[in-house]
């Protein structure tokens, strides 16, 4: 039918759009291959010595030169310093390195709540280009981190930019699910996921060291952002502003109607605005739910502890350690050149995202989900037994990096994406709001915590490091086969009607037994 459609309108506003999302990936992955790079600068701008082999180790992780050169001058004797200085010092820079890091979290878990918010105030369009102003403010700040105390620089800038991306990973699934055509809408929402890992994938072929991920250039691929936000406040003045918005919020259906027939390439869009007028009228009969009653009303209580245990388990599998830290672990495991792997980790993540578009549909989310956090939980194992074992057999250093690529694969099969999916889908209109930003805020706030404790907690388990988080992908995975329930094949609507059946057969027996049946195990998933 002409009204689903892919035009070129369409695509142009999808793929300006998703830009935002490749923005957020960029900044998750653009942090990692310059680590020790970033770090030799830390020392050198806080005055902090270093002898001259561990810099030259430090160096070797990122390059792909035969003889390494020491990035910056350091102190050739460290004699003055004793022993108690140099572990202080070494401290204060695992500190500001952990925050350079985890900063980014932390602002995103500030805005993640507020994306929602300012899409309704300001509509979709002026929503994206007041974002943009963060980014673009926050990649000024680290373009320019060699100008000043380094350190302070990129913290403050990493932490804004995550305040760009909390908003952003509200605002652009939101925008995109709008704009799409029912047929469409799965495809197109699934791009935001794809964009991102994009963007991890570039920022780690521009961390090579030949490219910017060096000594002289790195400030610039921390900047690199500002020319994307650039782009994309440029593009979005031709993008059609969501018709959703204009009928829903404002009640401007004249304009509603020309948006979509921009959007749709044809002048009759009478069945998009049927379905946009029933949506009116549905949002109109739910009264809105706020965070706190997602908690005391026993109608929500159990699926939104069930939204935050997906992604809980989501951020402490241990796939942010990789993605943030992949370099240094690959070092661990003997690689000479650990950027390459990294970067091999990126193209495995793009791949397997990819797939899961297809998969999603056939395979249904919890069985997925249950297959990707089994994969992870045998890789995780594999993945430490090789670097307990590197000293004694060389050869374990590929089954550490096989089981790396192995690991995100899984993740991306499952635990990567669907928690989103399964959210939006626990709740209906009313609650869905508050439903959602709580989750994002949560996701955002397990991604700060293992931001910030991966160094210390990779220094304090050494190699045995995976096996923790082994135990923790376990212990999720056993909960989320008891307590998730499959929802393939569901609408919105039919998911919350059995949820309000079930809370509607409290009164023959305990309200308890009543949630838990609606949350256990389904017999026929």
């Amino acid at each position: 039918m002409t009204e689903d459609k892919v035009t070129g309108t369409l695509v142009f506003t999808v793929i300006t759009a998703v830009l935002g999302s490749f923005q957020y990936g960029y900044d998750i992955g653009v942090i990692n291959a310059p680590q020790q790079i970033i770090v030799a600068h830390y020392r050198h701008v806080l005055d902090i010595p270093l002898d001259d082999r561990k810099a030259i180790n430090n160096y070797t992780i990122n390059s792909t030169d035969e003889m390494p050169t020491i990035p910056y001058p350091m102190n050739p004797t460290p004699t003055s310093w004793d022993k108690k200085d140099s572990v202080a010092s070494d401290g204060l820079i695992t500190m500001l390195w952990s925050l350079s890091v985890s900063s980014f979290a932390v602002g995103g878990m500030i805005a993640s709540f507020f994306g929602g918010w300012l899409g309704d105030t300001l509509g979709r369009i002026k929503a994206m280009l007041v974002a943009n102003s963060l980014s673009l403010t926050g990649a000024l700040l680290m373009g320019c981190s060699k100008l000043g105390p380094s350190h302070v620089f990129v913290i403050s800038g990493r932490a804004i930019s995550g305040f760009y991306c909390g908003l952003i990973s509200g605002l652009v699934p939101m925008y995109v699910g709008e704009i799409a055509p029912t047929t469409l809408r799965g495809a197109l929402g699934a791009l935001h996921q794809l964009a991102i890992v994009l963007g991890i994938l570039v920022s780690q072929i521009l961390g090579l060291d030949f490219i910017l991920g060096n000594a002289d250039l790195w400030h610039i691929m921390l900047g690199l952002s500002a020319g994307r936000a650039i782009l994309q406040s440029l593009l979005l003045f031709f993008c059609p502003e969501s018709p959703r918005y204009l009928y829903i919020k404002l009640e401007k259906e004249v304009r509603a109607k020309k948006s979509l027939k921009k959007l749709r390439g044809c002048d009759d869009v009478t069945k998009d605005m049927i379905e946009i007028r029933k949506e009116k009228e549905e949002a109109s009969n739910e009264q809105k739910v706020s965070i706190i009653q997602l908690f005391t009303s026993s109608s929500y209580r159990q699926p939104i502890l069930v939204a935050l245990m997906l992604h809980m388990a989501q951020q402490f599998s241990g796939i942010n350690g990789i993605f943030y830290y992949s370099t240094s672990i690959f070092q661990s495991a003997g690689i000479r050149q650990p950027v390459y792997a990294t970067i091999g980790v990126g193209v495995v993540n793009t791949v397997f995202t990819a797939l899961s578009v297809f998969l999603v549909e056939k395979a249904g989310r919890r069985s997925l989900f249950l297959i990707g956090m089994t994969g992870m939980f045998f890789c995780a194992i594999f993945m430490s037994v090789g670097l307990v074992l590197l000293n004694k057999l060389t050869w374990m250093s590929y089954m550490s990096m096989t089981a790396i690529f192995l690991f995100v694969s899984f993740f991306e099969i499952g635990p990567g994406p669907i928690p989103w999916f399964m959210v939006a889908e626990f709740f209906g209109q009313g609650p869905r709001p508050a439903a959602l930003a709580l989750a994002s805020f949560g996701n955002w706030a397990c991604n700060f915590i293992i931001g910030l404790c991966f160094p210390y907690i990779e220094g304090f388990f050494g190699p045995y490091v995976f096996f923790l988080f082994a135990g923790v992908v376990l212990v999720f995975t056993l909960l989320i086969f008891f307590k998730v329930p499959e929802t393939k094949g569901k609408s919105f609507e039919e998911i919350a009607a059995e949820f309000r059946k079930k809370k509607s057969g409290s009164s023959q027996g305990p309200k308890a037994a009543v949630e838990m049946e609606f949350l256990g195990p389904p017999d026929s998933a």
